[in-house]
């Protein structure tokens, strides 16, 4: 395999305009004669789909869900950041570049990174134009406010809705191409494959959710928009649906995976609450503006959050990190929550949990501002909860959300396979090991408004594609291999249910390899998954037929590619022996509890190469120089 990051030459601040100039165009008239298919209608697929057929590129887009609009995207809640500085409070493109570099503890590509930074004062533009209701200010100009891992308020907002709202604008775009006829939509409809001829992605083999239908769809260029892989745990604050099949089959087929143990814990979930849960909820990082985080100083203290004293309380992140308080990264805030909860001074019925205290900020500013800005996210949290967060603290305590793993792409977001583009979570490339809140929304939207648009171009100038149909024997192959799948599935008839084993499995990846690793626990899981994965195989109970509705199907197909993916994370955390971001090996951690980066041996981006089923897997580095950005051990304090 071979990594070629085509990362351009020259000054930072110039190499993605230069780039844009050096590539080769499709002139308009040509763009009518190729096809391209997005799979994934979130921010990253749906703003890709809409903008290719804006181009004039015939695109077929397709979505598990039975519409667009009921994206994952859809869940975001904070915002998304942008280096505008309306506020005059110091940021910049090379803030926000250095901002994210730091962020991710230098574990992302530089030029990836300063484009982004550089596309994203483009983005706030480009929504509003579409109608998105950003937040204002009394003038008029549009508001920003504070997210984790800056000093400048630099994400712009819609309430708690951001994603919604964005993703409606992406929408609109999207099915004004369908309308036109240039955009071919396809909802209810799975990927299940990858198909390569001459070592070119040619299409996908799919699966009709509604009839079981498998069907074959061929183009010139695919583009994966799928999202993330946090299911895999299980509990997340993902979508049940949300799933890694397309990435994962993709993977088998010769993509290179990158980074898959970089996994991100958010600090700020409505805690756990019993074992028949299924999924856990979000309360967006936006609230650490005005919320303060705090635990009882004793342990063992169960007083209600109202009785507790000043005196006898914590504010343990503005207590360790005065320079960001409440707004330090995820990964710190996370690991900082997970350590009073050790301590014995965790809140609620399970002690997994700490304290967002608006009491203060109601105090100083009034309930109804309060209101104004967090009242949908307030009105979420009472109805899960049954407490009121105005007369009382809001518990949250770490989950999983976000994947910075993905597979790997060059700077044209092109795989190791030609012709398959990977955008927004899907791919690895722009967050390092951690990412920065606000910033998810803002890499979907730049891949698929900016990027994606000019380099598959580029691709197509250049790429020699031969004319094939679903007759070809390479499309018949990978159909027959589908269809042999799933038959293998249906024909278990075991006694466990496919949830029971995706449970055993998320709760041994959350265990062992969670916000906290170790190598003696990374061994403990390579050593159960062939269990678990033997049991799956042997025991497992898929209800149902295939050529028929068939959730039971579904949820099989995808925790059989989870347990694969859990192995990988769990090789990929074991080789790097270091701390870094959302990777937290207890070994390397220095004398006040932080991260201990290795950087003489794991300045790299790992990336992981199939070999073939009970092969392992060959783990190549793409190394990473940082020219423009001081290596430096992160601090908050």
């Amino acid at each position: 395999m071979q990594l070629d990051s085509k990362i351009p030459s020259g000054p930072i601040e110039k190499k993605w305009d230069t780039h844009r100039f050096e590539m080769k165009l499709v002139n308009p008239a040509n763009k009518r004669k190729y096809n391209i298919i997005v799979v994934g209608s979130g921010l990253a697929g749906a703003s890709a789909a809409a903008s290719m057929a804006e181009l004039g590129y015939n695109v077929k887009c397709f979505c598990y869900q039975d519409s667009p609009r009921r994206a994952h995207s859809i869940a975001a809640q904070g915002g998304i950041n942008a280096a505008k500085n309306y506020q005059n409070d110091g940021d910049s493109i090379y803030r926000l570049f250095y901002d994210t570099v730091k962020g991710g503890d230098f574990r992302a590509r530089e030029a990836n990174v300063y484009r982004l930074a550089q596309i994203s004062v483009n983005i706030i533009d480009q929504c509003a134009a579409q109608g998105v209701p950003f937040a204002r200010e009394y003038s008029g100009l549009l508001a920003n406010r504070s997210f984790g891992g800056a000093q400048v308020s630099r994400t712009f907002y819609a309430r708690g809705q951001t994603g919604q709202q964005l993703l409606l604008g992406a929408y609109q775009a999207l099915e004004r191409q369908i309308y036109l006829g240039k955009v071919e939509m396809f909802p209810r409809t799975e990927m299940l494959d990858l198909i390569i001829i001459d070592g070119k992605a040619r299409g996908i083999t799919a699966r009709n959710l509604v009839t079981g239908k498998i069907e074959s769809f061929i183009a010139d260029a695919v583009v994966l928009g799928t999202g993330g892989y946090g299911n895999v745990f299980y509990l997340s604050t993902n979508a049940k649906n949300s799933n890694a099949t397309a990435i994962w089959r993709a993977y088998k087929r010769g993509a290179g995976f990158g980074n898959p143990c970089f996994t991100q814990i958010h600090p700020t979930c409505i805690p756990v609450s019993g074992d028949y849960q299924s999924k856990l909820t979000l309360m967006s990082e936006s609230l650490r503006n005005d919320g303060r985080i705090w635990v009882p100083k004793q342990k063992g203290d169960k007083r209600p959050a109202q009785q507790i004293p000043e005196d006898d309380r914590d504010y343990y992140l503005e207590r360790r990190y005065p320079s960001f308080g409440n707004l330090v990264p995820r990964d710190v805030a996370s690991r900082a929550a997970k350590a009073v909860c050790d301590e014995g001074r965790g809140v609620g019925e399970t002690a997994l949990g700490v304290y967002l205290d608006f009491g203060a900020a109601i105090k100083r500013s009034g309930e109804d501002v309060i209101r104004e800005k967090y009242g949908n996210l307030f009105d979420m949290y009472q109805r899960i909860t049954d407490e009121n967060p105005y007369k009382q603290p809001m518990r949250i305590y770490p989950a999983v959300h976000y994947t910075m793993g993905g597979l790997w792409v060059d700077y044209n977001l092109m795989s190791t396979i030609a012709g398959l583009f990977i955008i927004g979570e899907a791919n690895f490339s722009d967050h390092g090991a951690n990412r920065l809140g606000a910033s998810a929304l803002m890499q979907g939207l730049a891949d698929g408004y900016f990027v994606i648009p000019y380099t598959i171009g580029n691709y197509l100038a250049n790429a020699s594609l031969q004319k094939i149909d679903s007759s070809h024997q390479g499309v018949k192959q990978v159909e027959s291999e589908v269809s042999e799948r799933i038959k293998k599935l249906l024909s278990i008839k075991g006694k466990r249910t496919v949830d029971s084993i995706h449970r055993e499995l998320g709760k041994l990846v959350w265990d062992e390899c969670g916000m906290a690793r170790n190598a003696e626990g990374l061994k403990r899981g390579l050593e159960k998954i062939p269990g678990i994965k033997e049991e799956f195989w042997k025991n497992v109970n898929v209800l149902g037929e295939g050529q028929d509705f068939n959730q039971s199907l579904e949820k099989a197909g995808r925790v059989a590619d989870f347990l694969e993916l859990a192995e990988l994370m769990f090789m990929d955390a074991f080789a790097r022996e270091e701390s870094c971001g959302g990777h937290f090996r207890t070994e390397y951690q220095n004398t006040e509890g932080e991260a201990l980066r290795n950087d003489i041996d794991f300045s790299h981006a790992a990336v992981w190469e199939y070999q073939g089923e009970g092969k392992k897997p060959l783990r190549h580095k793409e190394e990473l120089s940082f020219e423009y950005v001081h290596l430096a051990q992160r601090s908050y304090k």
